[in-house]
């Protein structure tokens, strides 16, 4: 099973909520020399922009996992950047908003910047 396959697993399970951050940070653990269940427990505050409508969380588990897999600042501010420049914004809050504006389900939303953070931080990691 690759990242993606294992995010969308996550995202899709009922029995255990995985936040935004957790959903990009434990398919990544062995990347960043975590357990999964560090993984978990090191993302479990940083969901809905840290719980406080701030930075996405999928793109703080993006962050965190860079740093933690050696990664440089051009490379975070890369992810930031591409982020930034596909959905307009960081932070939680007004994620939401517009996806609110566009009629966008809150959970189709999340799961799609989840999906997209993978994306941009395997990219990332691949030209480390």
């Amino acid at each position: 099973m690759n990242r993606m396959e294992e995010t969308k697993g996550l995202r899709g399970r009922t029995d255990i909520h995985f936040n935004c951050c957790q959903s990009v940070l434990v398919p990544f653990a062995d990347a960043c020399g975590l357990s999964k269940e560090a993984a978990y427990q090191l993302g479990a505050h940083f969901g809905a922009g840290m719980k406080h409508g701030s930075t996405c969380g999928a793109v703080t588990g993006a962050l965190m996992a860079l740093g933690m897999a050696g990664a440089d600042n051009n490379a975070a501010l890369e992810l930031m950047r591409r982020f930034r420049e596909h959905n307009r914004a960081l932070d939680c809050a007004t994620l939401l908003r517009m996806a609110a504006e566009r009629g966008e389900e809150r959970k189709c939303h999340c799961d799609r910047m989840v999906y997209e953070a993978v994306e941009l931080l395997e990219e990332q990691l691949e030209k480390k």
